[in-house]
């Protein structure tokens, strides 16, 4: 059966001179074959030959074969560039001649002409080949990454319950959990982060926090600069403050926070008392 999204070996069946029709073996008949345009034949192909082809949709709907390689492979993810919008959707560049459709119902955000977006590809209801940003489903979880090390990725989804949902290498599945979230994180934020754990189906916990020791004279340097020029050098909390309120002024966890504060206060520049913190 001849496959669409795929890369497959064909037989030549039959030459025309607007190119040649292409089967599984000498045998297909008509509606097994697919059309391989006189553009994109090699030259002195002969029947019988063997070509690797990819088999998609043409503008009429049609099955058609390309040698052309195209930028995403079915059921993979890659980063495309939107070429076009519509009022029933996008479509994206991934070097074949007919764009590839992005629908409104798979986009996580509003996309315009221009932006890059990580995309999957799949097959819809129809059996047309079509993108969607909801890739999940489609990212890998055999990474060679382990923990302690560096790595890079977009968020593509923001969950309260979970965290951030990020695609490392554009193709890994990762996540940065609740509890390491930083304010601000969204859709489409390419983050540079540190692999805290490689659970047992391969996925990824992730945080954009240094190592511990590192962090804590970062965190110190953030808290003292908020506190500096938001608020004219005068906290209107403290350490005791509720982790919700903490998370949403600095972006930190409530532990991160005390432990800044305690670096600060040990090195005399700033001062605790009546429910507030003052920089010295």
């Amino acid at each position: 059966m001849i496959k669409t999204g795929e890369f497959q070996n064909l037989t030549v069946v039959n030459k025309r001179d607007h190119g040649v029709y292409l089967g599984e073996d000498m045998n297909a008949g008509a509606a097994d074959r697919v059309l391989l345009p006189a553009k994109q034949v090699p030259e002195h192909t002969e029947k019988g030959d063997v070509l690797s082809v990819f088999v998609y949709r043409d503008s009429e709907d049609r099955l058609i074969a390309t040698t052309a390689k195209p930028l995403i492979a079915l059921h993979h993810t890659a980063r495309l560039r939107v070429a076009q919008t519509t009022k029933i959707g996008a479509f994206l560049a991934w070097g074949l001649e007919k764009d590839l459709f992005l629908p409104f119902h798979e986009q996580t955000r509003r996309v315009k002409e221009g932006d890059e977006i990580l995309a999957a590809l799949y097959v819809d209801k129809s059996g047309r080949l079509a993108a969607t940003m909801k890739v999940y489903p489609y990212l890998r979880t055999d990474s060679p990454y382990r923990t302690g090390d560096q790595v890079s990725g977009e968020v593509y989804q923001v969950a309260d319950n979970f965290g951030a949902f990020v695609a490392v290498d554009d193709c890994f599945s990762g996540l940065i959990p609740k509890r390491e979230m930083q304010a601000g994180y969204a859709v489409g934020d390419r983050l540079s982060l540190r692999v805290t754990k490689v659970h047992e189906d391969g996925k990824l916990d992730l945080t954009a926090h240094e190592k511990a020791y590192l962090q804590m004279d970062i965190d110190a340097e953030a808290v003292l600069d908020v506190i500096g020029t938001e608020y004219a050098g005068e906290l209107p909390f403290d350490d005791k403050a509720d982790p919700e309120r903490i998370r949403e002024v600095f972006g930190l966890s409530k532990a991160a926070f005390k432990r800044a504060v305690g670096r600060l206060y040990k090195e005399h520049r700033i001062e605790i008392g009546g429910g507030t913190i003052r920089k010295l």
